[in-house]
């Protein structure tokens, strides 16, 4: 295939210094050039998931939402672990998507980072789970844990650890090859 894959980038934190927002970018620039990538910004926009509102058309936060996962050719999650899960705004994110059918057999990444020593794997393992549910594409060369984030990633962005590095691009491989 000549063109470019598309792939949504999701950054699973609402903060504004996020070492999940910044490994996001990092791994943005790691990229192949098959790989082209679009940012979702609007995760703070989405109203609180009500299924009184989950309609074809829904809230048009909710449908900006649907349209890009949508126009995807894959999708890129980066996500911190809030009190032993996945952050709110991230989960509410998926909510909106459950009905509606964006993810069927959507190629995705699946990352969580922490400075803890466990690397977010209980976020990570409630994501697939949710992922495998909505029949999202996640396999095992596309799901990553990262303990000690900040150890690995510089303030500025930049991935210091070797071994990450080479992780990261096998995973962007992957996820390339999902989407032929």
């Amino acid at each position: 295939m000549n063109h470019p894959f598309r792939i949504l980038a999701i950054s699973g934190s609402l903060r504004q210094s996020s070492s999940n927002t910044l490994l996001m970018n990092a791994i943005i620039r790691l990229a192949p050039s098959q790989l082209t990538f679009t940012t979702y910004t609007g995760l703070n926009d989405l109203p609180h998931f009500n299924p009184d509102l989950d309609t074809d058309h829904g809230p048009l936060p909710v449908q900006h939402l649907r349209t890009q996962i949508d126009g995807a050719d894959g999708v890129l999650i980066c996500s911190p672990e809030y009190g032993n899960g996945v952050p709110g705004a991230l989960k509410n994110a998926l909510d909106w998507i459950v009905s509606s059918g964006e993810f069927v057999n959507k190629p995705t990444a699946v990352i969580t980072a922490s400075p803890s020593p466990m690397g977010g794997n209980y976020a990570n393992e409630s994501l697939l789970l949710t992922l495998q549910m909505i029949n999202a594409q996640v396999s095992q060369q596309m799901a990553l844990t990262i303990p000690h984030i900040t150890l690995k990633l510089s303030k500025d962005g930049t991935i210091t650890d070797p071994a990450l590095k080479q992780s990261l691009k096998s995973i962007l491989q992957a996820l390339q090859q999902a989407c032929y």
